[in-house]
């Protein structure tokens, strides 16, 4: 067990895993704009975007949908916002 332990931790480290790690992970942003994608994304709805440097080095924004996958899209699609703690935990209860 100790080898599969250590081949987790070397997954988590090379900075390609899209696992969720929870609110901190993670920040809120709102769709502005969905021309390439309207069945995928709702204008003025708010997303969950996901750390993803190697995206964002592309001007890619990765983006958990209401199944709780995470998908790559434009950033300029989105804007990023601020949320109260409250309106946060509304926002996580309703996905």
């Amino acid at each position: 067990m100790k080898h599969m332990a250590s081949a987790e931790k070397k997954s988590k480290s090379n900075g390609s895993s899209t696992k969720r790690k929870g609110p901190s992970a993670s920040h809120y942003v709102v769709c502005v704009k969905n021309e390439d994608y309207p069945a995928s994304l709702e204008l003025r709805k708010i997303y969950t975007a996901m750390p993803d440097r190697t995206a964002g080095k592309h001007g890619l924004m990765r983006i958990v949908d209401e199944s709780g996958e995470d998908y790559l899209f434009p950033a300029d699609y989105f804007v990023a916002i601020s949320l109260s703690r409250a309106v946060q935990r509304a926002v996580r209860m309703a996905s």
